[in-house]
């Protein structure tokens, strides 16, 4: 079995499917999940929590099939403390070669108060619910969610109480990031101290980043003796996010002389992965985010720059290669050939057939053609704008703007709705306004915008603007991006595209999304 108790391993336990989709905005689609469980399942994650089967027959599917793919990660569901919850979870994970049930229950005096049970009666359900899992499973794990708020005797009870009942793991989640790395340390040396059994489990450490420390605390609970660390892609997740998979796996890998632990995460494929759940997730990667972001390895401070040319290991405490990142950079231009494409692609992780490189060249050449330089940001922004594109209801087919002084913008768009082309006209304060206005008359909607935001992805004029755009309707939230050397139809299609996971969240083309609370535990 993948879990173990060896005193110099840490298990990676990702939860991006689960935890990070919950984000606002972040919901992935069927194809995008399993392509990054696979990813997952090959830089050698642990456990790869792929879901709550429960929540709508399109999560439980993502499971099964993760399942069913899955070659060497554990895979994971979450359920509720309910039997109908774990029953689902056990029946979309138990095809997996190593399945797993995850299942919680909020312990804190606050979390205790929702579905209105006593200690005594939650410490019941508790024992009847982990017990129901390990029934069907031998690899169970259980979380008291908000467990770095709830009174220290009852936390030691429970997770007594679900170790007697067959837990395998016991995760102890600081659930809205409110602990400090030396309470995290000692929570879990506690537990593993006076908790009868506690030396016979996994313990894990699930954190939140409200106060920016979860990184920190993470690694702070492994020093105290958690073996599995809990987190997620770019540390994505809800509020201000989980730990970040790649922050706590280059720590140890770095820093071991202090840290002597390790992990069985293969780091170069990082940025891979990394690209990926940014793309699918549309949450893009801050520039100075530690590890995998676009200034993590620049370097512009003439002192740097000048230490960096002597000795790369003045300003750098890991290589490029560490994460993925290509030594040097090879700038494409209209000139270049379809070999040299194909070794930039493979270059920054993408591996594609031969139609699929036809695709991508003619996309390439077109720009190419408007830019002098391609560049690496340039290639991965063209990767990003053209996945799952056929797949899309909304698709932006032309678009013409007239704007300057003295009158208002005019936009000029035709559209393909379910492959049916559409056109519209629309006048608007500014070109983007008058843009969307476009949209909105070939696709009525009642989404209200929350985010607009652009930045370029490479210097220069005729750099590529990527676009950011996130849309609430109904309380369901939806983030599109999309890049172009036109900025205002990059903004076109990055709204199209927020449209579009608006549509598949809210099932508006028939699939069947019933949402449940985490919090409805009756």
């Amino acid at each position: 079995m993948t879990d173990t108790t060896e005193q110099d391993r840490v298990l990676i336990f990702d939860t991006t499917l689960r935890d990070g989709e919950q984000s606002p905005g972040a919901t992935m689609s069927h194809a995008e999940k399993l392509e990054i469980a696979g990813l997952l399942d090959e830089m050698g994650v642990d456990i790869i929590e792929a879901g709550f089967p429960v929540a709508s027959e399109g999560d439980f599917r993502a499971v099964k099939e993760i399942a069913e793919r899955s070659q060497d990660s554990v895979i994971c569901g979450l359920a509720r403390a309910n039997p109908g919850d774990i029953d689902r979870c056990w029946e979309a994970v138990r095809h997996a070669a190593r399945p797993r049930i995850h299942t919680f229950i909020g312990t804190s005096p606050l979390h205790r108060a929702i579905p209105n049970l006593t200690q005594d009666e939650m410490a019941e359900r508790i024992h009847e619910t982990v017990s129901h899992a390990r029934n069907l499973c031998d690899n169970v794990q259980w979380s008291p969610m908000d467990a770095t708020r709830t009174e220290w005797d009852y936390l030691k009870r429970v997770v007594e109480i679900a170790i007697k009942a067959g837990a395998t793991t016991i995760n102890i989640p600081d659930t809205v990031g409110y602990t400090a790395p030396v309470e995290s340390a000692d929570l879990i040396r506690r537990l593993i101290a006076e908790v009868p059994g506690a030396d016979e489990i996994v313990f894990a450490t699930h954190c939140h980043n409200d106060l920016g420390m979860a990184t920190a605390n993470a690694l702070a609970a492994v020093a105290g003796g958690a073996r599995q660390i809990e987190c997620t892609i770019n540390g994505l997740g809800e509020r201000a996010g989980n730990t970040a998979l790649e922050e706590v796996v280059m720590a140890l890998k770095v820093r071991g002389d202090i840290m002597p632990w390790t992990t069985r995460v293969d780091s170069t494929k990082i940025m891979n992965i990394s690209r990926k759940v940014a793309t699918v997730s549309g949450f893009p990667v801050q520039y100075n985010k530690a590890i995998v972001g676009k200034n993590a390895f620049a370097h512009e401070s003439g002192i740097h720059q000048d230490g960096m040319l002597k000795n790369a290991e003045t300003f750098e405490i890991m290589r490029p290669e560490d994460v993925g990142l290509a030594a040097t950079s090879l700038v494409l231009g209209k000139h270049s050939g379809r070999a040299a494409l194909r070794a930039k692609l493979e270059e920054l992780g993408y591996k594609l057939a031969e139609n699929q490189l036809g695709d991508v060249f003619v996309r390439f050449k077109e720009l190419a053609d408007r830019k002098k330089e391609v560049y690496d940001e340039d290639i991965i922004a063209l990767m990003r704008a053209g996945e799952d594109a056929a797949n899309d209801h909304l698709v932006v087919q032309s678009l013409r703007v007239v704007c300057g002084t003295g009158a208002p913008a005019e936009a000029e768009l035709a559209m393909t709705v379910g492959g049916e082309t559409r056109q519209a006209t629309a006048t608007g304060d500014g070109p983007v306004d008058a843009t969307f206005k476009a949209v909105r008359e070939i696709w009525p909607n009642d989404a209200r915008l929350e985010l607009y935001q652009v930045h370029a992805v490479t210097e220069g004029t005729d750099a590529q603007a990527t676009v950011s755009v996130r849309l609430e309707e109904e309380g369901n939230i939806a983030t599109g991006q999309s890049a172009d050397t036109d900025t205002v139809l990059a903004s076109a299609k990055a709204y199209v595209n927020a449209l579009n996971r608006l549509i598949v969240r809210r099932g508006r083309l028939g699939e069947d999304r019933k949402e449940v609370s985490y919090k409805d535990v009756s």
